[in-house]
This record gives structure tokens, C-alpha cells and sequence, in this order.
């Protein structure tokens, strides 16, 4: 198959390239670098790239008919968001249009890569409702032009490639970077939130799974089914101290996925634990 990963530079996009390289498909692959320092880091010798924002993507003329198209380019993170709104919502809705035009003309399955913090309300945040808005132009496309397209939601992901630093950073990599260097652990508010922490390799094996699933505007939810406080998550740092931050803007109470319907539509489910992820990389 011939499939083409926007964002395929980046943490989830370049585990993602990897498997489907594997799996013997031509992957084609469409990045502008924002979230990574170079070109080269994530590279797969057998997968074509692009070096190009999603909103100019039909500026690239040498593209062939998708079969697929990943689309998992765009502005992440909710407290970067509140500084730059207007760009969020240019990258993730206008060029989520621009991905949308591109899989009509092709022919093109298209996998939206949408985030659970949707699930806390949509308007909580710039970031939110920029991937919302990216999820309703899907509908929009899907309803006026019959677009065979899916929504996956994504429920905080780590592993391999997770950003380390900056506002980009996962609250794991923060947490194994300050525990390394002997720092104390920031907690973010009370420590009470609760998050669904599903990591990387289980999350590309369920957007595999959806390749074969149709049911055009279903909206799957690639979960563990688990969640943990981030004061448990602490715990899982043997021995580690830890100090309190002021609660943040717009961060959520609870991500938990429905595993049990995911399930039962991609007979699919994550299976990685964080407690062993945790001090596999602590050892």
C-alpha cells in the first residue's frame, strides 16, 4: 500500500513510519520540523520525505494516489496554546481541511490523529478546540463529500521518541530527567489528576488496526483502559521527593478511555505497562 504520514518526523509519526516500513508499505512522509531539531533524527532509510508545512501541502506535486493517509501533523500541548491561539487553529483546522482535500483527490482512507483532552470539554483550551475543530472538519468533509475518514483519539502517550524538553515535554520525560539529575519531581496542582498513559508502540499498533475498520466519522479511543494520579505516578519513582506547582490553565481532571469498546470494534488493546516501562528506563 502506498501511504502517506503527516507528521512523520515526530514522536507518534515516526514510531508509526517505522511499523508500516516493516510491514512492507511505500510510506511517504510530510514534516516541518516543528517539534524536532533536525531532519535526520528520526529518519527511516525506506520511507520518502517532504520537508513541508501541512497547509502548503499541494505546493508537493510528485505525490501518488494514497491508499492511506495518517494525518498526525499539527500543534500539540495545551499550555503553549494559550500563547499562540490563532496559529493553533490555522495549523490544526485550516491544514486538517488541506489533509481532507488531499485524501478526496486521491482516494485516500484518512486516519485523524484527535486528542482526549476533548473529552474534558472542547472549549477548555486553545489546543482543544483546535483538535476538536480538526475532528468536526472531518465530519463536515465526511458529510458533504462522502470522505472515508476515521478519528482516533489519543490518550497521553510516552516511549520511544516522547519530546524531553520544554513546553513539548511528557510529564514521564519530566519526571525521568528530574529524577536522574536528583531534582524533585514538579507536581502540577494537588497531584490528584488522573491520566490514561498509553504508550507509543500500543498506540501505533491500534492506528494499524484502524486501516481496516470502516465506519466513516467513528471516533475510536486508543487507550490503555488504566489510569493513574500523578501522585501515583510519583510513587512509581523509588525513593524520589517531590514539590507542588500551582495548577495550571485548562489542564483536565481524568482521561480514561473506553477500552472495552475499542476493543470490541478493532479487536485491538494496549498491553505496555508504565510502572515496568518506568524502571526499565530507570535502570
Amino acid at each position: 500500500m502506498k501511504i502517506l504520514v503527516t507528521g512523520g518526523l515526530g514522536f507518534v509519526g515516526s514510531n508509526l513510519v517505522d511499523k508500516l516500513v516493516s510491514n512492507g508499505n511505500s510510506v511517504y512522509v510530510v514534516d516541518n520540523l516543528s517539534s524536532i531539531s533536525s531532519s535526520d533524527s528520526y529518519k527511516n532509510s525506506m520511507a520518502q520525505y517532504y520537508i513541508n508545512d501541512i497547509r502548503d501541502i499541494f505546493s508537493i506535486k510528485d505525490f501518488p494516489n494514497f491508499d492511506i493517509i495518517y494525518h498526525l501533523a499539527g500543534l500539540a500541548r495545551i499550555q503553549p496554546s494559550f500563547s499562540d491561539p490563532i496559529e493553533y487553529l490555522d495549523v490544526n483546522i485550516l491544514g486538517t481541511s488541506k489533509i481532507c482535500q488531499l485524501a478526496l483527490k486521491c482516494k485516500a482512507k484518512l486516519i485523524y490523529a484527535s486528542s482526549s483532552s476533548i473529552n474534558n470539554g472542547q472549549y477548555k483550551t486553545p489546543y482543544t478546540f483546535s483538535k476538536w475543530g480538526g475532528e468536526e472538519v472531518l465530519q463536515t468533509w465526511i458529510e458533504c463529500y462522502n470522505l472515508d475518514a476515521l478519528i482516533c483519539r489519543f490518550y497521553n502517550v510516552y516511549g520511544p521518541r516522547e519530546p524531553k524538553k520544554g513546553d513539548y515535554a511528557t510529564v514521564i520525560r519530566k519526571f525521568l530527567r528530574q529524577y536522574k539529575k536528583n531534582k524533585p519531581l514538579t507536581i502540577i496542582g494537588d497531584g490528584e489528576q488522573r491520566r490514561d498513559f498509553t504508550h507509543v508502540s500500543d498506540i501505533v499498533n491500534g492506528l494499524i488496526a484502524a486501516k481496516s475498520y470502516f465506519n466513516p466519522g467513528k471516533i475510536l479511543h486508543l487507550g490503555r483502559g488504566k489510569n493513574y494520579s500523578i501522585n501515583d505516578l510519583v510513587k512509581m519513582f523509588s525513593g524520589a521527593k517531590s514539590i507542588h506547582l500551582a495548577k495550571r490553565l485548562g489542564e483536565g481532571n481524568v482521561t480514561l478511555a473506553n477500552y472495552k469498546e475499542t476493543f470490541d470494534i478493532l479487536s485491538w488493546k494496549a498491553e505496555k505497562e508504565l510502572e515496568s516501562y518506568i524502571q526499565d528506563q530507570i535502570n
